[in-house]
């Protein structure tokens, strides 16, 4: 009779279970994921986890899935240690409760609307706390603040072990900490066919192969943030600002077409076969391995806690930390964009400049919470290194030298003169159309110029989620080549005036990333409350000096004067544009070089263009009147011959 009434039972619940999540599925774009018929079912549940608890911190999972102190688990074939729980503890994943600008922030938030402070905790500790969160709201407790948090070991673990791979298959569909959790004691990971017993006798947890673990949807849930817009009266308005929505320009992306996924750049992927769990050598080594870095661009943040772990209880070791710095200095310097400088040509008194930028993230860059931004730094100097163009210029508190705290820099194409600047970034509006950084007041996107991925397109479904300001949507070169889009590149062109140098210059270009720069944090430090002046202090005292990202120079370039013009001493040809719509280009000869014959043949090797130049010309235009196709252009000099590609649209 007992096994009979346990039996019936478990189909109650099973059945109360299955029927919740069917209508949880028509209603969890306008509520919590979860409805009530289903937690109830939760409550049902019992296990090692403990009567009511869903979640377990991240120490239940070191002893497994940490330094295994025999050497045998969670090292490489080089026997390098690359267990999960060392590489995740110093990244902000895993200090996402503790972040002190975080708290800052919404100490600022509740400030300027007062009556608001409940909901903005309850809702930003969705993503930042998530186990505490939804723990919570598992047993019925209505709202989960900061304070709760503090005395949670659950919340004060961040986005931790359980946060993560108790998600359940249904991704990628609901957003804005709307966190899709299987509470039914499974536990997801990337590989089949696990080992249950350990992690059921230990944990309660069943492990599960998820599918949904190696995808980017396992991220949506919070890179995905859309906030509820107030007036500058508290007022909500019932609009929506999209505070950053970094899943949705990757799938705006080449990346996402081409399933190279979230997981594939921020937890570096090792092909070496891994034994995952300590103390079981009949486990088998698992291949491809991703580590648990989560590199991502938040090197100030990390910095900084690593400077203030003992105010912040942060119990991490330094060397941890390193590794995890190393790692982000690694992700921004040699995967997120690269800057080509490019010398086009000099006409009269002004030498012509290109900056391309190409993003190599798979989405914006910067991505995510709206205070980061890049700046691109262009510098000419003559050869005394005194200063003969600047753009870009950061002063001493890492201000960019000519902005202003109560506007910002419009999109630009070309920029031809001294101390105008370049940033891209998202810039938020409040009802009146006036910049502002308090989130609940953002309404309106005034600018977002930021970098697209590769593929990106105006076209997408996705892209009323991740759309570009007109400023910059405008631009012939923002994601354009020959106005076809997706290039994932913009090019920022400099006219530089050089009339009377005669020395050789030096030209410099870099794209920096800063995560806060000043003018992001001066109106949150007007206001005074414990998390402010905490972090306020915190940052004044921090190692505030910006990511250069990428970067590239043209040194000693040589200017003299030619028949009235300044040209490039250099012997050389230069032929221009590489690619044209028309046929109209233009060959350019330099230094002491004349143009002697000019050749062009199709890709089948037919001479379809000859032209014999006489006397001492060194510029010529021409035009390829054939079909589109490409062609090769043979340039013949008094001094020697020069080769050259075109392609004809």
């Amino acid at each position: 009779m007992k096994f009979q009434r346990i039996t019936v039972l478990t189909l109650i619940v099973s059945a109360v279970f299955i029927m919740s999540m069917l209508a949880s599925l028509t209603n969890k774009a306008t509520s919590n994921y979860h409805t009530k018929e289903e937690i109830a079912s939760f409550q049902l549940h019992t296990g090692p986890i403990g009567p009511g608890e869903y979640f377990l911190p991240s120490s239940r999972c070191q002893g497994c899935h940490g330094f295994d102190s025999l050497g045998m688990a969670n090292i490489n074939e080089d026997l390098v240690d690359v267990n999960l729980f060392d590489r995740w503890e110093p990244s902000m994943m895993a200090n996402a409760a503790r972040d002190p600008f975080w708290r800052a922030k919404v100490s600022h938030e509740k400030l300027i609307n007062p009556p608001h402070a409940l909901a903005l905790e309850n809702k930003c500790v969705t993503c930042h706390a998530p186990m505490g969160h939804y723990n919570a709201v598992y047993k019925g407790i209505a709202n989960y603040t900061i304070a709760d948090l503090d005395n949670d070991s659950l919340g004060i673990d961040g986005v931790s072990c359980a946060g993560c791979h108790t998600i359940g298959p249904n991704t990628g569909t609901v957003f804005s900490g709307q966190i899709p959790y299987d509470t039914t004691r499974n536990i997801y990971g990337p590989f089949q066919n696990p080992m249950m017993g350990p992690m059921q006798l230990y944990t309660g947890y069943t492990p599960m192969y998820g599918e949904h673990m190696e995808k980017s949807e396992a991220c949506a849930s919070c890179h995905t943030l859309f906030t509820q817009s107030a007036d500058l009266n508290g007022n909500l308005t019932g609009g929506e600002f999209i505070e950053q929505a970094t899943f949705h320009e990757h799938k705006n992306s080449y990346y996402y077409q081409n399933n190279i996924t979230c997981q594939n750049c921020h937890m570096a992927r090792i092909t070496d076969p891994i034994m995952i769990a300590n103390g079981y050598l009949s486990l088998t080594p698992r291949t491809p391995f991703n580590q648990h870095s989560f590199a991502g661009a938040n090197l100030f943040m990390v910095k900084l806690m690593k400077q203030h772990k003992n105010s912040l209880n942060i119990t991490t070791p330094d060397f941890k930390y390193d590794t995890a710095i190393t790692a982000i200095e690694m992700m921004l310097k040699e995967r997120s964009v690269n800057l080509t400088l490019h010398f086009d040509s000099i006409v009269n008194d002004s030498a012509y400049f290109r900056v391309k930028l190409l993003n190599k993230a798979g989405h914006k860059f910067p991505s995510g919470y709206p205070s980061r931004r890049a700046i691109l730094q262009f510098v000419v100097k003559d050869n005394n290194n005194d200063t003969v163009f600047k753009s870009g210029i950061l002063h001493s508190d890492f201000s960019v030298a000519g902005e202003s705290n109560t506007s910002f820099e419009p999109h630009r194409h070309i920029i031809n003169q001294s101390g105008v600047n370049q940033i891209y970034e998202l810039v938020m509006g409040d009802v009146n159309s006036q910049l502002t950084t308090i989130l609940e007041r953002a309404a309106i996107v005034l600018k977002d110029n930021r970098l697209v991925p590769l593929g990106f397109s105006t076209q997408h479904y996705a892209y009323d989620t991740a759309k570009i300001s007109l400023d910059a949507l405008n631009d012939p070169d923002f994601n354009k080549i020959n106005g076809v889009e997706g290039s994932g590149t913009d090019e920022v062109h400099f006219h530089v005036p050089i009339n009377g140098i005669n020395s050789p210059i030096n030209v410099s270009a870099r794209i920096i990333y800063q995560t806060l720069p000043p003018k992001f944090v001066s109106d949150m430090f007007s206001y005074s409350s414990a998390p402010i002046d905490t972090f306020r202090n915190m940052y004044n005292n921090a190692d505030k000096t910006p990511v250069v990202a990428s970067a590239d120079s043209l040194l000693n370039l040589q200017l003299v004067t030619y028949n009235g013009a300044l040209e490039n001493i250099k012997d050389e040809v230069k032929v221009f544009p590489t690619i044209t719509n028309d046929g109209k280009i233009s060959i350019n000869a330099y230094g002491k070089l004349e143009l002697k014959q000019i050749d062009i043949y199709n890709s089948e090797g037919k001479l379809v263009y000859n032209r014999n130049i006489q006397g001492s010309n060194k510029n010529e235009t021409i035009w390829i009147k054939e079909s589109p196709g490409i062609y090769f252009v043979k340039v013949v000099t008094n001094k020697k011959n020069f080769f050259f590609k075109t392609v004809k649209q």
